[in-house]
């Protein structure tokens, strides 16, 4: 070691003089598109722990979004469907007039759970105005509603039974419209049958085509040919006189709006001259039923927000839209019991008449579920009775 040299280097401290140099950071690199997101959203992940699975849309997760947006779509349709048929519903409420309304026993309760009669009363005039003494009902018919047993009951009553109207004496029961227009014939159909009417509808025949054909239809099974008489020819006069009358095969058939309105009025079949009256309320009977077997459909169902406000346009009615979904739901869960009351055949100051049976009483019973239901006694055209679903 040469003298005066240290044998270590002396720093000195202190600041320097000018920038103080500085490492540049690393350039990052730019994320590509895969690693920003995938197709559904997820970015690469950089973080601790393992890397999250990218999610897809599974078959089955598929399956439920599609699931989800029918019954979204089923209950937006069921929504407008039911707003259109409760306007028609209260142009129903509207056209019955306040004294039909004032006979009528209340309601008890809900459809669903409490009993119900209602009356239907048939017109051959073009407007459901409740005038007394310009009208006259063609079709007197009690509808039961009998949750308990799960039974929907068509009670027929012949129009020329002889009953006693209230203040007016005996006469036939269908006077009573016309001496009083619903209100007395809802107090004459109650005191002779002694059923509450809780509710009213007036059903005009003539209108009533439009509301089949409104639905598509009805099919209704005829239980033997039927050859009408010339009635309600629909032809020129010429045509009308060559005409034989309306003719239907025996089985079932699909009967436009026409058809099933001129079926429900035959009074005579030429084929059986032993039809009378009564087959005439057989035969409306099945009308009714299938013209509510097709408004329970799913097909009407899914045209109701373009029919809804239209299917009671025949129709005067008590009931509300909530109370006539109740009995249409009672009509698809129960089953159906098919009465009549008749009697027997009987001239009084030369009127004809039908006098109430025994029978008649028995078939009340029936009808309020108090004795099993039975057919009219064998060989009997105008007797009482009940004839099953």
């Amino acid at each position: 070691m040469a003298d005066g040299q240290k044998p270590y280097r002396v720093y000195r401290g202190g600041r320097v003089k000018g920038k103080v140099p500085t490492v540049a950071r690393p350039e990052r690199a730019r994320p590509s598109r895969r690693s920003r997101g995938g197709p559904d959203g997820v970015a690469d992940y950089r973080g601790p722990g393992p890397k999250p699975k990218r999610r897809r849309l599974t078959r089955g997760r598929a399956i439920a979004l599609v699931l989800v947006l029918l019954i979204l779509l089923f209950v937006v349709w069921g929504a407008v469907g039911f707003l259109s048929f409760r306007s028609g519903v209260n142009a129903a409420n509207k056209r019955l007039g306040d004294n039909p309304r004032a006979a009528l026993n209340p309601q008890g309760g809900l459809l669903l759970s409490h009993s119900s009669d209602i009356l239907l009363l048939g017109t051959d005039h073009s407007d459901n105005k409740t005038r007394a003494g310009d009208q006259h009902s063609d079709s007197i018919m009690l509808v039961r509603s009998d949750p308990h047993r799960h039974r929907i009951t068509f009670l027929s009553i012949a129009r020329d039974l002889r009953v006693p109207i209230p203040g007016h004496g005996e006469d036939k029961i269908n006077a009573a419209y016309q001496i009083g227009g619903p209100a007395l014939a809802i107090k004459t159909v109650r005191d002779f049958t002694g059923l509450p009417v809780n509710h009213v509808v007036l059903v005009d025949f003539g209108n009533f085509k439009t509301l089949i054909d409104k639905i598509g239809g009805v099919t209704i099974n005829v239980p033997e040919k039927i050859l009408s008489n010339k009635f309600d020819c629909p032809y020129t006069q010429a045509r009308c006189d060559r005409w034989q009358g309306w003719r239907f095969a025996k089985g079932p058939q699909h009967m436009n709006g026409m058809r099933a309105l001129v079926y429900s009025r035959i009074r005579e079949n030429r084929y059986n001259p032993r039809e009378s009256d009564i087959s005439r309320g057989e035969r409306q009977q099945q009308v009714l039923q299938a013209i509510e077997n097709k408004l329970v459909s799913a097909g009407t169902f899914f045209r109701m927000p373009f029919i809804g406000g239209d299917l009671l346009r025949p129709l005067a009615t008590d009931l509300t839209a909530g109370q006539l979904l109740q009995l249409g739901w009672r009509k698809f869960r129960g089953h159906t019991l098919r009465c009549r009351i008749g009697g027997t055949p009987t001239n009084i100051g030369g009127g004809d008449y039908l006098q109430p049976d025994e029978e008649a009483r028995s078939v009340i019973a029936m009808v309020r579920g108090l004795s099993a239901p039975q057919p009219p006694l064998p060989g009997s055209t105008f007797g009482s009775g009940c004839l099953g679903g």
